[in-house]
């Protein structure tokens, strides 16, 4: 490879990458948390509407669509897949980097593995390798990166474009060119889900789609700028306020350090949440107690969730005055919360504007590697409930356990499946050691 000095930190990435070994636990984990993200996300927009649109488009191959249950090409299975992944705001989170790693790398890299016939094991390598590129890229640049980007819709085509390379048999050298390539088609704006419109879900789509295509290319001989994530006018400088902060790629697989989400909604709301059931349950408190909730957060906890006339579906996902109301109305977050006769529940519209937000300057100073709020519940007993959340149920620090992890696919899957496809789904992705079909 040109370029090869050590001070590259995408010739290092490429190197981790072909090298690494799967953790199975946690890559099966990972892969139980986006078949069930993916299946209940099929069948609705705009996973759906994509479906339909590009049916056409489908092409020969044996890369499964789940949305649809067809047959066709690694990249259009790709890319439908990863849109489902991301429709009900279920899928996995690599908290440093603030990164949906799932949606996009197991799509592009299941998608490859059917489509050229792998085994489970390679599978399981490609996840990995593109899990930690992915995220590696992700922390160099977070969080300055955030706040005009959606990091899943960029770094995830560097994710997907490793994933692929893995799986195609490349050696170090050209999973750096795919990743130079993919670089390159980087894209989702933060500005696509601060208001209407279905264009969130398609940034993980977009990123497998991309990076698949920079994968295949790389493999064919196609070469790529290797210097193109720190160079002077890079991804990094490009989208970030530097050229990055990279660090030497070792230590334990990223994909070992993953949040499994507990809510369905954005995880910037997730600690407030938390934090309210943990309120909750120590002082017994009921909807019609509460005059005020203030919560404190980081950045993007004001910046993103502070939404408190949200009326759709994906703004409700993205405001804190819903989601605090939903889960004190229904005793939680889940895909019933966002039913269309609860987004005009009059019990939770009720709740909403006694919800307030503002930036807490200590948390912001510890984000992204901590996600944290401080919360107040004033009750018409003139009582006032303060509580500090440190930490989000399903970060790394804060597990979902196995049988949690199971409950939560059952809950998603079997609505779609029926009860005894979705437990042998299941049974299948914990113990099988063939691949998913």
């Amino acid at each position: 490879m040109s370029r090869g000095d050590a001070t590259n930190p995408l010739l290092a990435l490429a190197r981790r990458a072909a090298t690494m070994a799967a953790p199975e636990h946690d890559v099966r984990r990972a892969m139980v948390d986006w078949f069930a993200c993916v299946i209940a996300g099929a069948p609705h927009p705009p996973a759906s509407t994509m479906a339909g649109a590009l049916a056409g488009e489908r092409g020969a191959g044996r890369a499964v669509c789940y949305v649809d249950g067809q047959q066709g090409g690694l990249r259009h299975a790709a890319l439908l897949n990863a849109v489902a992944a991301h429709v009900v705001e279920f899928d996995d989170i690599h908290r440093d980097s603030g990164h949906h790693p799932g949606s996009v790398t197991i799509a592009a890299a299941l998608a490859a593995a059917q489509q050229h016939g792998a085994d489970l094991a390679t599978l399981h390598r490609a996840i990995t390798a593109g899990y930690e590129v992915a995220c590696r890229i992700g922390m160099a640049v977070t969080p300055s990166h955030y706040r005009n980007w959606h990091t899943t819709g960029t770094v995830g085509t560097m994710g997907a474009a490793t994933a692929v390379a893995v799986v195609l048999g490349c050696g170090a050298e050209k999973i750096a060119h795919a990743i130079a390539l993919a670089t390159t088609m980087t894209g989702g704006l933060q500005q696509a889900f601060r208001g209407e419109g279905m264009s969130k879900p398609l940034h993980p789509g977009h990123a497998a789609e991309a990076g698949a295509l920079a994968a295949m290319s790389a493999a064919a001989g196609m070469t790529g700028a290797l210097d193109v994530l720190h160079g002077p006018v890079g991804f990094a400088a490009a989208t970030s306020d530097s050229t990055g902060r990279w660090t030497k790629p070792d230590g334990p697989a990223l994909i070992s350090a993953i949040t499994f989400k507990n809510h369905g909604c954005c995880g910037h709301i997730f600690p407030a949440l938390d934090g309210l059931v943990s309120l909750r349950a120590a002082h017994g408190f009921a909807p019609q107690d509460i005059t005020a909730i203030h919560i404190g957060g980081y950045g993007p906890t004001k910046e993103v969730c502070d939404r408190p006339d949200a009326r759709t579906e994906q703004e409700c996902r993205f405001s804190i005055q819903y989601c605090v109301a939903a889960l004190l109305v229904l005793g939680g977050v889940r895909l019933a919360a966002f039913a269309p006769d609860r987004l005009a529940d009059p019990a939770i519209r009720a709740i909403m504007p006694r919800v307030t937000v503002s930036l807490d300057p200590a948390l912001a100073q510890a984000y992204p590697s901590q996600r944290a709020a401080n919360l107040s519940v004033s009750l018409r007993d003139g009582t006032v409930l303060s509580h500090h959340q440190p930490t989000r149920r399903g970060d790394p620090d804060l597990p979902l356990s196995e049988a949690e992890l199971s409950a939560k696919f059952l809950e998603l899957t079997v609505p779609v499946l029926g009860g005894t496809a979705a437990e042998a789904r299941l049974r299948s992705l914990w113990h099988s050691g063939a691949l998913p079909d």
